[in-house]
């Protein structure tokens, strides 16, 4: 009798360590059990972000592949919000409360930001979106992309409009997602701020994936606009691109964000009226340079597009296993949340910033696309920063 109840104790004890060792750590530095990192994207719908997971998940695959972090691999979960509220926050629900992951790494979607920064803030995790796209991305503690985001992409190509360029009669053309419509006016505000220009006029309803952007077009040129900077996803900015070719509005220069940065877009594009420029985010990847070189030879390796959200999601997961490999003892939540609170800043070329958990990226490298050439051009010899 006696020896029953010393073996159901030792197993009933067996449980609750297992348990214990369950419970929101994606596995620990003691064992072999997988590291879950998850992420939610929009891959499908109106406006899309694939590549951003993808190239995180290549990230991983070949960390893996090499060992991972002491044996340890990761588990990868990326899940498609479909740009519908509901889902993107049932998919934050599934990763970090059925899944236990440590972090959220890699993610890019209209929406998730702003409706999960609050159940994150309360799970105590953290995320790093390779692509941060609406408010809540750059307004919580609990959140912190590796990319510039459309906000102080907006500033920063405005301000090579108007400072670089000399450009004057720049008007703002705006697609809106959700309740991003104040932070795109604080990024204007802080252009005029620092330059002391203004917009000569504000277009706040551009819709996503329009099949005819002229509407929109006849009315900036009617307001006397040399200039358009607008933030568009790229099959947008082709059809408003070619809603211009269309008016014979062939002087006109686009002040676009890094979203249309894409040899895809360039091939795309035949009249680029005064010139298409852009502040890329990362370093020019269509730049012949030795920068990207690990990213590069990732993406071809898998067949992933190159475009600046492959880059934001191979930079989020390259920052997280830098962090990561720096945690001493169990690999969990906690100690996964507190290395990113308290990491150094990572220097790499690809960034015009150091990256630091909670430190916004200001910089963009100015580049070109020229009537004519189906080629994007570097305009500067190194980056532009917005002066804080």
């Amino acid at each position: 009798m006696n020896k029953r109840i010393t073996v159901a104790a030792a197993l009933l004890t067996a449980g609750v360590l297992a348990l214990a060792g369950c419970s929101g750590s994606g596995g620990s530095g003691g064992s072999k059990d997988p590291i879950v990192v998850g992420s939610v994207n929009t891959i499908s719908g109106p406006a899309t972000f694939p590549e951003a997971s993808q190239a995180a998940k290549a990230v991983f695959d070949q960390f893996n592949a090499a060992g991972g972090l002491n044996g340890q691999k990761i588990d990868y979960k990326a899940l498609d919000d479909k740009g519908d509220p509901a889902t993107a926050t049932a998919n934050a629900r599934e990763i970090v409360g059925s899944d236990n992951a440590v972090a959220m790494v890699g993610s890019a979607s209209l929406i998730e930001c702003d409706l999960n920064k609050k159940y994150y803030e309360q799970e105590g995790i953290l995320s790093i979106p390779g692509i941060g796209v609406d408010t809540g991305c750059f307004d919580s503690k609990s959140i912190s992309p590796a990319n510039v985001g459309p906000y102080n992409d907006l500033t920063l190509t405005l301000t090579y409009g108007s400072e670089v360029l000399h450009l004057d009669n720049i008007c703002v053309l705006l697609e809106i997602a959700g309740s991003t419509r104040p932070t795109y006016q604080a990024a204007i505000d802080k252009w005029t701020k620092a330059t002391g220009k203004k917009p000569s006029y504000v277009d706040d309803t551009l819709p996503y994936g329009a099949s005819d952007y002229t509407p929109y077009i006849v009315k900036a040129r009617q307001a006397g606009c040399k200039a358009l900077a607008v933030n568009p996803i790229e099959p947008d900015a082709i059809g408003q691109i070619k809603a211009a070719n269309a008016q014979g509005w062939n002087d006109v220069t686009f002040l676009y964000l890094t979203s249309v940065y894409s040899d895809n877009f360039a091939q795309a594009v035949d009249n680029a009226g005064a010139g298409v420029y852009v502040p890329a985010e990362f370093y020019p990847f269509t730049d012949d340079n030795a920068i990207n070189k690990g990213w590069r030879d990732l993406m071809t390796k898998n067949k992933i597009p190159l475009t600046s959200f492959s880059q934001g999601g191979y930079l989020a997961a390259t920052h997280f296993i830098e962090v990561l490999k720096t945690i001493k003892g169990d690999v969990t939540r906690e100690s996964v949340s507190a290395a990113l609170k308290s990491m150094k800043p990572i220097n790499d070329k690809m960034i015009g910033t150091p990256y630091t958990f909670g430190v916004d990226n200001t910089a963009g490298w100015p580049i070109v696309l020229k009537s004519g050439t189906h080629k994007w051009e570097k305009v500067s010899d190194d980056w532009l920063r917005l002066t804080k």
